[in-house]
């Protein structure tokens, strides 16, 4: 039965399964790096691979259904969404900033279809292209974001429980030891599959908009409600049991019990409406010399262009240092300790009473490594935590868990012959410096230590500490 259904589906599913391979083909690096990531099965991304099959599946057995009217065909304005997508595509994966060429994956698709199949059809295509959307590694991006959620919620809840503890941030003291509601308490893969749950019911049931809505807000919803009562539940255990519950240790299982408690009700009391019948009619129509001329167009500003930028990369020597008058020191004398990728050429200097300068810089050799490489957290977060961060200056002031004394923390990047203070601004300069053939990366790092009642000297010496510290080309 299920054979004879996708046999009479194909006419529909076809073409946008050769509109998928095509985008397949056209952003090959792209997917080419996402595989690797979906082979890794790393937590938050365990789910990738299965809803990209998911993905696939839905397009053979239950495609797109097209309205009666509606018209499909080669369309202009779609050729040049296609190009605007394409072009967008190459400058990102020059310069390999890979959470937005990810998320241009599905822009390559909706464009494309739209180019070779019309408006319509690839309005239909969107659904599906948003379920193939949660297969994308971005999903670390909102771990923050639900870290910072949880910990507020179960703050409020302990609070109201009337358990006997100190919290500072995320880290929840008990009398008898300590718990930290860390990026794995995020409850980012409930999240995860929820949302991908309510994607699928949505496709099935060819909801429109609306319904759309309600089934993403109600699978979130359940994510959240899971996490919280999760790790509410676990502090509560923790607190009885004086630390000495194995839930405290081992909660994976707990909390997959608990998710499915919540789901499994939810699920049975989604609405199920089945189509009736096979599609009527002739599926979408792909053209014939018209789209593959727009087909060749992109493949020679994407890939092609690409290779061409990289061939125009020159190569220079590392950064020479000016600083004020300083000792070199070793990183690990740094008042915070700093996690930077081993790539980096590490230097540290102790500049007079209290100041510290330090300076981590690497060349890009080849076509398959970053400008700016990827900087995980620099300052770990089980022994210090961020209780202030000035807006004018960027200057961020840490304080100890342990000992509570306090340190004055500023960074700037430097690509290429553009300089900021911000990560996020230094990954987007990774453009105009790639296309200039640039090809040096550091990061200078100011620290001081507070006084006992106040970090505004320590600010100032940071700021000066930025400001008189310069990098020149080597003579």
């Amino acid at each position: 039965m299920m054979l004879r259904k996708t046999l009479d589906q194909i006419p529909h599913s076809r073409p946008y399964l050769i509109v998928t391979a095509i985008g397949i083909v056209l952003f090959w690096p792209t997917w080419l790096r996402l595989v690797g990531e979906w082979l890794k099965w790393e937590q938050v991304l365990a789910h990738g691979l299965p809803t990209f099959l998911i993905f696939i599946g839905l397009l053979l057995i239950h495609p797109p259904r097209q309205p009666a009217n509606a018209s499909s065909g080669y369309s202009i304005i779609g050729s040049f969404a296609l190009i605007i997508v394409v072009a967008l595509w190459a400058l990102l994966e020059l310069v390999r900033i890979d959470t937005l060429t990810y998320l241009m994956l599905p822009a390559g698709l909706l464009s494309l279809s739209w180019a070779l199949m019309g408006f319509s059809p690839a309005l239909r295509y969107l659904p599906y292209v948003l379920l193939f959307s949660l297969s994308l590694p971005v999903w670390s991006d909102f771990v923050p974001l639900l870290v910072s959620l949880a910990t507020a919620v179960v703050t409020r809840a302990v609070s109201a429980l009337g358990i006997t503890a100190l919290i500072e941030g995320a880290h929840i003291s008990l009398p008898y030891g300590r718990l930290v509601i860390a990026d794995g308490c995020s409850g980012i893969r409930y999240f995860a599959i929820s949302i991908l749950l309510a994607m699928i019911t949505a496709i099935l049931n060819d909801f429109r908009w609306k319904g759309w809505l309600a089934a993403i807000a109600t699978g979130a919803v359940v994510a959240l409600l899971v996490n919280w009562v999760r790790i509410t539940a676990l502090v509560v255990i923790a607190y009885q049991s004086n630390m000495e519950s194995s839930l405290v240790e081992d909660h994976e299982t707990f909390g997959w019990l608990i998710y499915a408690a919540f789901i499994i009700p939810v699920m049975l009391l989604a609405p199920v409406r089945r189509r009736q019948g096979p599609p009527e009619g002739p599926g979408p129509r792909l053209p014939g010399k018209k789209g593959f001329a727009v087909v060749v167009a992109a493949f020679l500003l994407g890939p092609v262009g690409i290779s061409l930028a990289h061939s125009r990369a020159g190569s220079s020597e590392p950064w020479a240092v000016t600083l004020p008058q300083g000792t070199p020191s070793e990183a690990e004398q740094l008042p915070v300790s700093l996690s930077l990728p081993e790539n980096l050429e590490h230097q540290v200097w102790r500049i007079g009473p209290g100041g510290w300068i330090s300076v981590a810089q690497a060349l890009k050799a080849g076509r398959d490594e970053k400008l700016v490489p990827y900087l995980p957290p620099r300052v770990d977060g089980e022994q210090w935590f961020l209780t202030e961060r000035n807006a004018d200056n960027g200057v961020r002031i840490y304080q100890n868990l342990l000992g509570r004394r306090q340190v004055a923390v500023g960074e700037r990047y430097h690509v290429g012959t553009y300089t900021t203070d911000s990560y996020r601004s230094a990954k987007l300069l990774q453009i105009p410096a790639t296309l200039a053939g640039e090809n040096r990366f550091a990061l200078v790092t100011a620290q001081s230590p507070c006084s006992p009642r106040s970090c505004d000297s320590a600010i100032e010496r940071v700021l000066n500490l930025m400001n008189t510290t310069t990098l020149e080309p080597p003579h």
